[in-house]
Parts: structure tokens; C-alpha cells; sequence
């Protein structure tokens, strides 16, 4: 049995694992200070980095994270495997790093889905879900909002409505513990193989949807007052399998999401179509001329607090005063940064296609 297998690996990775013969394809499956749980072929190991890679590592973001794959060499049975290399990653959602300044710390790699959970209490909030958006888009997975505790609020029509003015393009849950339904319809979107993570501020019940959905107690969880405040239980990354063979993945409870990238264009396309039609194209919005973010302001049609949140997570990701092709141009430039430059990538994926099986 190969157990990697249940815990999404794809050809893709397979392939690319073929670059490093000498190793064998694991994924890590929990991260606790410096030390990595992974899953092999074979079964779960603990590892840590071998000292070249920690060497060779120049930012914190190049660390292995939680739904990495990496190829690893396998010690005896009382030591340790140790991890030589973090392969490419399909998606990646990453905040700003509370130590190190201009650093990013991933929270999880190699995800379809991030479900963004806020809870229907004083928890709620508008451009915090905004900001969560903006993030998930950029990772490259596709995210999915759950709203938590929903018996605790009196007008979820109304929460709901305010919702879609933001929330262009997702999908929106209510979910409430107390009515296990509302939880089980998270499976339309977990099937076997797909990965997902579950993201948001402490206290507002993801630990509880992941043991409802696994019909178990895989995951402690302390009593929240409706103020949600108390200390999350989650202390590191985690991935677990559900068992219909999803994978989910939770995170610790943050209080500060810090934007290191953004896709302003996904979550605030309402604001990006109106500024094509500003008179001037470089449009600061604020008191120009023919401009048309201004007047739907003015017209009722937008709000000033959506206009002041997108203008924040513009400047946070260094995008401010940038068009919405400037900033696509700019996110490639740091794409290919990441990986060594636009030489070594194309000689990264000149690497890849030879390594494809032939028939």
C-alpha cells in the first residue's frame, strides 16, 4: 500500500520527483518547532532539514510548510528522515512573518480550497473578510466562506447580503454546531483526494467543523464566549484525513493576517471595472475628475468603507498606484524571484518535460 496516495499526491509531483533519484516523495503532515511529521510510501515518519538545505534556505517562505511535498532520505528506525528538498508548489496561502521583517511565513501549501471561517458574532467583520479573500485568491487554491456559529445571530439574511457585495465569485456556508447538517454540506466541496485548509481568527469553531466532519474528536477545543476571546487550541499546522478521504488541514488562530500578496483584481473586481472607466488612467480615486469610483460612490451603488479597505491591501502588498496589469506583472516578477530568477525557471520546467514518461 502506498499510503501517499491517500493524501493527494499527483503526478505532477511524481514527476518532479524524479529530478532527485537518490531521495524518495514524502509530504509533510504537521509542523511543531523545527520539527516535521511526513508521510511516505511506507507509512509516517519524523523529519527534520538537512543542514545544505537550511543553508541554502534564504527566506522563511522556502522552509518546508504543511502540505509541502519533499523528497527526503530515510534513516534507520530511531533517527529522524531528513529533508533535502521543498518541490514546487501548486498553491501556497502565506501571511506576513510576525519575527523577521519583510519575510512571509506559509501556512499551508498545496491546497485546493481555503475556507475562510468567520463566525456570525462580534467576530464578524467585513474588511477582515476582505483581507482573507484577497490573500486566498492569490494563493492559487479557491476559497469558500463559512460562516460559524450562526445560531448565535438573529438577522443571517441580512449578514448574507452584505456578503455577496464582497464576496464576488465564492461560495458562501452557514454552518451552526448545534445542527450537524449545516456542517455535512461542507462535503460538496471535500471529495477524496482534495486538500483544504481552514483559516481564520481564533475562537470561531474550526477545530469543531473538522470534528464534526469526521464524526470524532480529532482536534481539542476550549469553550469561546460569544466575544470569541480565549485562546485557539490549535497550536501548530496539522493535516488530517476525514473518512471519505478528504484531507483538511487546521491552522492556528490569527488575530493579524499581514498582506505580503493580494488578488486585488479577484476580490475587488466590482472596483477594478468601475476604474476603467475613470477619465484618467491613472486615477488616484479620491477627488479627479470624470471619476467613476467616486460617483458610484456618490450614486449609493459602492461603498467608501470597500473603497478604503481595497486602497489598504493595495499599499500592504507594495501594489499602490499600480494598474491592474502593472500588478499581474509585478506578482510574475516575484514568482520567478522566489525560484531563482526567470533563467532558472525555464531551465526548471526544461528539467520537468524531460523527465516526463515517453510512450
Amino acid at each position: 500500500m502506498n499510503y501517499l496516495e491517500n493524501y493527494g499526491v499527483q503526478q505532477r509531483f511524481m514527476n518532479e520527483a524524479t529530478l532527485y533519484p537518490e531521495y524518495s516523495l514524502a509530504r509533510v503532515i504537521a509542523q511543531h518547532k523545527g520539527m516535521y511529521r511526513i508521510i511516505t510510501a511506507e507509512g509516517e515518519r519524523f523529519a527534520v532539514i538537512s543542514g545544505k538545505l537550511s543553508y541554502e534556505i534564504e527566506t522563511l517562505s522556502h522552509y518546508p510548510a504543511v502540505g509541502d511535498f519533499v523528497m527526503i532520505s530515510i534513516g534507520n528506525i530511531n533517527s529522524p528522515s531528513i529533508i533535502h528538498a521543498v518541490l514546487t508548489r501548486k498553491s501556497v496561502f502565506q501571511r506576513t512573518a510576525l519575527g523577521p521583517a519583510n519575510q512571509t511565513q506559509v501556512i499551508a501549501a498545496n491546497i485546493d480550497i481555503v475556507f475562510i471561517c468567520m463566525s456570525l458574532n462580534h467576530n464578524y467583520n467585513l474588511s477582515r473578510l476582505e483581507r482573507y479573500l484577497s490573500i486566498a485568491w492569490d494563493s492559487g487554491a479557491t476559497p469558500v466562506i463559512i460562516l460559524t456559529k450562526s445560531d448565535l445571530c438573529e438577522n443571517v439574511p441580512q449578514i448574507l447580503s452584505e456578503i455577496e457585495t464582497v464576496a464576488l465569485g465564492c461560495d458562501v456556508m452557514v454552518t451552526s454546531s448545534s445542527n450537524a447538517s449545516t456542517v455535512k454540506n461542507l462535503y460538496s466541496f471535500l471529495k477524496k483526494g482534495i486538500t483544504a485548509s481552514f483559516i481564520g481568527s481564533s475562537g470561531v469553531g474550526k477545530s469543531t467543523l473538522i470534528n464534526l466532519l469526521a464524526e470524532k474528536q480529532l482536534l481539542s477545543t476550549n469553550e469561546i464566549d460569544q466575544y470569541d476571546k480565549g485562546r485557539h487550541t490549535t497550536t501548530g499546522r496539522e493535516m488530517l484525513l476525514l473518512p471519505n478521504g478528504a484531507i483538511v488541514i487546521d491552522t492556528p488562530g490569527m488575530r493579524e493576517l499581514g498582506v505580503t500578496h493580494a488578488d486585488v483584481g479577484k476580490t475587488f473586481s466590482d472596483i477594478e471595472k468601475l476604474a476603467k472607466q475613470c477619465k484618467f488612467r491613472n486615477c488616484s480615486h479620491t477627488n479627479e475628475p470624470g471619476c467613476a469610483v467616486q460617483k458610484a460612490i456618490l450614486d449609493g451603488e459602492l461603498d467608501e468603507r470597500r473603497l478604503r479597505s481595497y486602497d489598504k491591501l493595495k499599499r500592504e502588498a507594495k501594489y499602490d498606484g499600480l494598474s491592474s496589469k502593472e500588478i499581474e506583472e509585478e506578482k510574475l516578477n516575484e514568482m520567478f524571484r522566489e525560484i531563482g530568477g526567470m533563467k532558472k525557471a525555464k531551465h526548471h520546467i526544461k528539467n520537468l518535460k524531460k523527465s516526463k514518461p515517453r510512450y
